[in-house]
């Protein structure tokens, strides 16, 4: 089975990049992807991915494929 590793703080620098810019990259998407698939992460940071997931779909948070 593959294992993904999360890096350190990830989730954190995505929430700071999509509050400065609104937008997540495609590089971002695979961090949440990641943290989604991550069974270690905190509670909090479990609830800020799905904030940013609810922006997404509410149309507040766009995605791009290259920036």
């Amino acid at each position: 089975m593959l294992q993904v590793n999360l890096l350190p703080g990830a989730i954190n620098e995505i929430m700071v990049s999509v509050a400065d810019n609104s937008y997540l990259t495609k590089s971002d998407c695979y961090g949440l992807m990641a943290a989604i698939l991550d069974e270690s992460i905190t509670q909090e940071e479990r609830r800020s991915v799905d904030r940013l997931l609810r922006s997404v779909v509410r149309g507040k948070v766009q995605m791009v494929s290259q920036m």
